[in-house]
């Protein structure tokens, strides 16, 4: 059932998913902000798209920490689903990303639509001149930007590594970090086909001041109250079947 399940899931992406890529070169014209709550519509149908095939459901505590004014949003980052459900959970906001992301049919013509903050992690020095550049212009703009600390996908259970260039780029455009704890990663797994029926929890916490202060000591401040809330809310350690995609 499981399979059956996550199948339909993926059947449906593959459905909704192209006459969105379209529609993304027909409102490029569009204000971003516009332009991002067309496009976005495409991940609030998948996330009820999931719910309905999967039994994926979510629950938000402290949603009434999350400003009315742009911020750095830092999160946890277990599985392809914050990618989508934050764009439903928060004021709009925009991705830092690879810049061959963009290059990825179908999704990568969405993905630029959503005005991200595309880089070319092999050249670090331009890297930072275009994460300052374009992050001033997309914050004027209205929009928030989020940075996943770790880097990368990490599977439910474990810790990554949290890097310290977020925190240096919010201390330079004078913006607070709001932290989100969740674990998506238990119930889609970390580049698994299988998704398992469940409630995933997402923990927003207060925002993080960054004036005047260093980028390890915010940090670690992040680092500090999202892990604490992972070990709230986390629900099965990494031994658990659904960590190695089995049904």
């Amino acid at each position: 059932m499981i399979w059956l399940r996550s199948a339909l899931y993926w059947l449906g992406m593959l459905v909704v998913t192209p006459p969105y890529a379209l529609l993304c070169f027909l409102i490029l014209p569009l204000p971003p902000l516009l332009r991002y709550k067309v496009v976005s519509r495409w991940s609030r149908i998948m996330i009820f798209w999931l719910r309905v095939t999967c039994g994926v459901k979510y629950r938000v505590i402290g949603r009434e920490n999350v400003p009315d004014v742009p911020v750095m949003v830092m999160s946890k980052h277990q599985s392809a689903w914050e990618t989508m459900a934050l764009q439903e959970l928060l004021p709009p906001l925009v991705f830092v990303v690879k810049r061959e992301l963009l290059k990825i049919p179908f999704f990568g013509w969405g993905l630029r639509t959503l005005s991200p903050i595309a880089i070319d992690r092999g050249n670090r020095s331009e890297a930072q001149k275009m994460l300052m550049a374009q992050g001033t212009d997309r914050l004027g703009k209205g929009f928030s930007i989020l940075i996943f600390p770790e880097g990368t996908r990490v599977p439910a259970g474990q810790r990554g590594k949290y890097r310290q260039g977020g925190a240096r780029l919010a201390n330079e455009l004078h913006v607070p970090i709001l932290p989100v704890a969740l674990n998506s990663g238990e119930f889609w797994p970390r580049n698994s086909f299988l998704k398992w029926p469940g409630t995933v929890t997402v923990c927003i916490g207060k925002p993080i001041p960054t004036a005047n202060r260093a980028a390890n000591e915010i940090m670690a401040e992040v680092e500090y109250w999202i892990e604490n809330q992972m070990a709230a809310i986390t629900e099965r350690g990494p031994k658990y079947p659904r960590d190695a995609a089995q049904p």
